[in-house]
């Protein structure tokens, strides 16, 4: 096990999503909820693991539950309360309906490349970005803020309006970038690895 110090964990929980009716976090897959997919991916990474939400139902975790600075902000304001409460330079930043990220697929792709310390690098399969995949400096706090103080919450938007590096990922690894949003998303992913 390789621990970075260097590097917190941030997992973005977000709220009830109205597309699947419920906590995504907290949905379950293979016997598991969602964010204990996560944190098993993640542990082995780095020991300072923080989940961005006031749901007191992931203090089972043991994990500090951080509330949103700005709240209703969605990623744009998730990530400005990592960046803003982080003591490293580096954050790698996650969304919580994720289950199929692997800690292989987050050294591979964003803690052993070349781009570890660039402002903001995140993952895509050549179709679609993953910016709830990626790394974030906190050199990108102020953005963040601003963005927020103007409204403006496009996360793709505000990334491309900074430096940062998009990572292809190889076709054999798609699988671990599919995000779900609904339950019938969720019914094809169960099929799928049945």
């Amino acid at each position: 096990m390789n621990i970075q110090k260097h590097i917190s964990v941030y997992i973005l929980c977000g709220g009830k999503s109205s597309r699947m009716q419920t906590e995504k976090g907290l949905v379950v897959f293979k016997n598991k909820p969602f964010i204990e997919w996560i944190l098993e991916a993640v542990k082995p990474i780095s020991n300072q693991i923080f989940l961005i939400t006031e749901n007191t139902d992931y203090s089972v975790y043991n994990y500090p539950l951080i509330a949103d600075i700005y709240k209703n902000k969605g990623p744009v304001g998730g990530i400005h309360t990592a960046l803003s409460h982080t003591s490293t330079q580096q954050n790698l930043i996650l969304s919580c309906d994720i289950p199929m990220i692997s800690t292989h697929i987050i050294n591979r792709y964003l803690i052993h490349s070349k781009v570890i310390n660039s402002n903001i690098a995140f993952v895509s399969d050549r179709t679609r970005d993953y910016p709830l995949i990626g790394m974030y400096s906190t050199k990108n706090l102020e953005r963040f803020e601003v963005a927020i103080q103007q409204n403006h919450l496009k996360l793709m938007h505000l990334i491309q309006s900074s430096t940062y590096h998009r990572i292809q990922v190889a076709a054999r690894d798609f699988d671990a970038l599919y995000n779900i949003n609904t339950q019938a998303e969720l019914q094809t992913l169960i099929q799928r690895k049945l």
